[in-house]
């Protein structure tokens, strides 16, 4: 009888400790996918508020999954489902976006730091291939579509007199990614930053051509690159300049670790470099996730 109980007891024992190591705590990932983004009238669900499906939404309410597919809402085509097994073509599509990103923080061995901002590349050598560095297309700019999270990609131009601009600016009303401005001792904390400035082709308010800079990303930092484009165009309407500016994200941050500007005078080296300027603000440690922002001195 001893020996029949004390074997009951080893049972249960063991029972209870398999039953307590099967058991799991729901992940962050499940928790954040059993909620989504809708909009009053709109036909379809997202599990990212700045998928740029709610581009033109008044106004975004998050609702738990199943309220959404009561209402018989359908995933958009522009989103996913944040989890492991995504779709393959998004496992593609984010893929190249993370080789992207690596692609334009490669620098060269060899980098020289001007300051604590900016970042001379490849001994300010620009890289761009022969056939982009032909005039015979004249001036031209092409802006990258916005991605999976709304925020601008590369900008890429052929500069040349006639493309700027000879009105006064108009006044910025769009909000870039990590768009959260505040006061600080100097000013404004942040700027709507143009990729390709307005001096030179006069993009405004042109989601696809700003991102959210700090004040000493825009000036000094991108305007003292601009304003040498600026003035080598306005003394030549024969002069050109092959130009690209590439904003460089972090995974999903919604603000930008920084750019990396390059510029080439065709058939002269009047014009020439690639550098890479950093996103900071002395005085001001930033969130680059969110885009919010903590003064520290």
């Amino acid at each position: 009888m001893f020996y029949i109980r004390k074997f009951i007891y080893f049972f249960l024992f063991t029972v209870l400790i398999v039953s307590g190591a099967s058991y799991q705590q729901p992940t962050q990932t499940a928790e954040a996918s059993s909620y989504v983004y809708v909009t009053r009238t709109g036909k379809h669900y997202f599990y990212h508020k700045h998928n740029r499906g709610l581009n033109n939404a008044k106004k975004i309410y998050r609702v738990k999954l199943s309220t959404a597919k009561k209402r018989g809402l359908t995933l958009a085509k522009t989103d996913y489902k944040p989890s492991s097994t995504r779709k393959k073509t998004v496992k593609t599509t984010r893929k190249k976006a993370k080789a992207a990103g690596k692609k334009a923080q490669k620098v060269s061995k060899r980098q020289i730091k001007i300051g604590r901002q900016i970042i001379i590349i490849n001994q300010n050598r620009p890289k761009f291939s022969k056939a982009t560095l032909t005039r015979k297309h004249g001036a031209w700019q092409r802006y990258g579509q916005l991605d999976f999270l709304n925020r601008a990609t590369t900008a890429n131009a052929m500069l040349n007199k006639r493309l700027m601009p000879t009105e006064q600016r108009a006044p910025l009303y769009v909000d870039p990614t990590g768009w959260h401005n505040k006061k600080i001792s100097s000013g404004w904390l942040y700027n709507r930053c143009h990729l390709i400035g307005y001096q030179l082709t006069g993009q405004n308010n042109n989601l696809r051509n700003l991102i959210t800079g700090t004040r000493s990303l825009n000036t000094p930092c991108m305007e003292r690159y601009e304003n040498q484009v600026a003035a080598y165009l306005r003394s030549s309407r024969k002069h050109y300049i092959r130009y690209q500016v590439r904003p460089v994200f972090k995974s999903n941050n919604l603000l930008a670790s920084g750019v990396q500007m390059q510029g080439k005078s065709i058939g002269s080296n009047r014009v020439r470099f690639n550098i890479y300027i950093r996103n900071i603000q002395a005085g001001v440690k930033l969130n680059y996730k969110t885009g919010t922002s903590q003064v520290t001195n």
